[in-house]
């Protein structure tokens, strides 16, 4: 584990404000913070977290949005227990502790850092194409949807980015990451009517990463690993941009694979 994980990760303290914490996810592009009470691990505020606290509740301090942790992994695990745990725990990242009995943080180490890892054993994927690990029922929304409309799909749904049509074809991807560093856009709870009115083509990213259905698996790991991005939209009849392979200005989306459904299609 002492060889994928992130060493002394940027934390915060149990009374860090949550206007730092937001600036901490927003400047440094971190999924998740852990929160210490000096040394000792006492939970993390990931991105999603931060998205739930109100402008009006911005005095509110870490202790006070912290989650614990749903797995801890320590320096001594095996990559594939490691990668289980994670996968099990639906996980993207999971703070890496002394011991069992030390909950002292030593590191941290996300799903990309365990592909990175995986690959550099020579794992190679039981299922070889992205057609055959794709979730076909997409959650999407439309350039023309308001970031409040967006955020609560998310919510409900559980995933932290979403494909964006135009009538009818893929042309981008918006994720929570977008929506913290949009410093436009509040990362409260306001209604339509404040500043979360705001429409998704101001913020979302285009052209987007894309892949086919015959893309092998290992070279869908190599974009995620590579670009640091959480889900590969599976399309036909892509526009691709000139001199930016796999990239594309239009597309029929057909399906999405996520980080997690790569790491699996490695473990089974």
């Amino acid at each position: 584990m002492e060889d994928i994980m992130t060493s002394n990760p940027v934390s915060v303290s149990l009374d860090t404000s949550a206007t730092r914490v937001r600036s901490i996810l927003r400047d440094e592009d971190f999924r998740c913070i852990p929160v210490l009470n000096g040394d000792h691990l006492e939970g993390l505020i990931t991105r999603g977290n931060m998205l739930n606290i109100s402008t009006t509740k911005s005095n509110i301090e870490a202790r006070g949005i912290m989650k614990k942790p749903k797995v801890i992994l320590t320096p001594e695990m095996n990559i594939f227990k490691a990668a289980y745990n994670i996968l099990s725990a639906a996980e993207i990242q999971a703070p890496v502790v002394e011991s069992n009995n030390n909950l002292n943080l030593v590191g941290i180490v996300s799903v990309v850092d365990i592909l990175r890892g995986l690959k550099e054993e020579g794992a190679e994927p039981h299922k070889k194409t992205l057609g055959d690990i794709k979730t076909k029922n997409v959650v999407s929304c439309d350039y023309h949807d308001l970031i409040s409309k967006v955020w609560n799909q998310m919510d409900e749904s559980g995933y932290s980015g979403l494909p964006v049509l135009k009538n009818g074809k893929l042309i981008g991807i918006i994720t929570r990451k977008d929506l913290i560093k949009a410093r436009h856009i509040s990362t409260g709870m306001e209604t339509e009517h404040g500043k979360r009115s705001i429409k998704v083509e101001k913020v979302m990213k285009t052209p987007t990463l894309v892949g086919t259905d015959d893309m092998l698996v290992d070279e869908a790991a190599n974009l995620m690993i590579v670009n640091d991005i959480g889900r590969l939209p599976v399309v036909k009849n892509p526009v691709f941009v000139k001199k930016e392979p796999n990239r594309s200005k239009e597309s029929e989306l057909v399906g999405i694979v996520s980080r997690e459904d790569i790491l699996g299609s490695y473990l089974s």
